[in-house]
């Protein structure tokens, strides 16, 4: 089966590069769902989440603002933020974890969570 290469990269460093099957983002005009050979594409990013598809298993990740960059092979997110998980707010991952628990804020994106890209638990 082909993959992806999903790399999430702040101004400072590269902070995840992985080979996925699929990847399901915030953009600017709604929920963007991108499996390997997807037509190229560059588009502004919303806080949200970002859910990665790798070996049958979703993970799902906290994600502010910022741009991203699709290609056939590869999904390359630039944040604008420098925070991630263990290094920013814990109260970010929680609020995630909250509005994805909450039935009255399914659908919906907080901006709270812009300053995180850390694995949401299931």
């Amino acid at each position: 089966m082909a993959t992806l290469r999903l790399e999430i990269v702040t101004p400072e460093e590269k902070i995840y590069s992985e080979d996925v099957d699929m990847v399901t983002l915030p953009g600017s005009e709604g929920e963007l769902g991108v499996y390997p050979k997807h037509v190229p594409l560059l588009t502004t990013l919303m806080p949200g989440e970002l859910r990665v598809l790798k070996n049958g298993r979703e993970t799902a990740m906290a994600i502010g603002e910022g741009f991203v960059e699709i290609r056939a092979d590869a999904v390359s997110v630039f944040r604008e933020d420098r925070h991630q998980c263990g290094r920013g707010s814990s109260r970010t991952c929680e609020s995630s974890d909250e509005r994805r628990s909450d039935p009255r804020t399914s659908g919906r994106h907080s901006s709270v969570i812009t300053e995180s890209a850390c694995p949401v638990a299931r």
